[in-house]
C-alpha cells in the first residue's frame, strides 16, 4: 500500500477537491493508495511515497530534490488525468 499526500498552499480549497476526485478514482480501479490531505505544511515529516497537487506547485516542489515523487494535475477534477497520473506514479514503483 502507497501513501499520497495530497496537498495545496492552504489545504482547504483545490486540494480538497482533487483528494474527492483522486479518492474516487483509488476505489473505481482497486489502486493500492490510500491518501492524507493537508497543506504544504504537511510536507515536514510527511514519511510517504508521493504528494499530489496542482502542477504548479509540483515544479515547485520538484526543485527541491524531495525525497518522494511528485505528481502534479492540471484539472483537479479530471478523473482521467487523475487515474493517467496515478496509473504512471504505480508502473514507476513496479521497477
Amino acid at each position: 500500500m502507497y501513501k499520497l499526500l495530497i496537498a495545496c498552499r492552504a489545504g482547504v480549497g483545490s486540494s480538497l477537491m482533487l483528494k474527492i476526485k483522486t479518492q474516487q478514482v483509488i476505489k473505481e480501479n482497486n489502486f493500492p493508495i490510500e491518501v492524507e490531505h493537508g497543506s504544504l505544511d504537511s510536507l515536514n515529516g510527511f514519511t510517504g511515497d508521493a504528494v499530489e497537487t496542482l502542477v504548479d506547485v509540483a515544479e515547485e516542489l520538484k526543485k527541491k530534490n524531495l525525497k518522494f515523487d511528485v505528481i502534479g494535475i492540471h484539472n483537479i477534477i479530471d478523473r482521467n488525468e487523475i487515474k493517467k497520473a496515478l496509473e504512471q506514479f504505480l508502473a514507476s514503483k513496479e521497477k
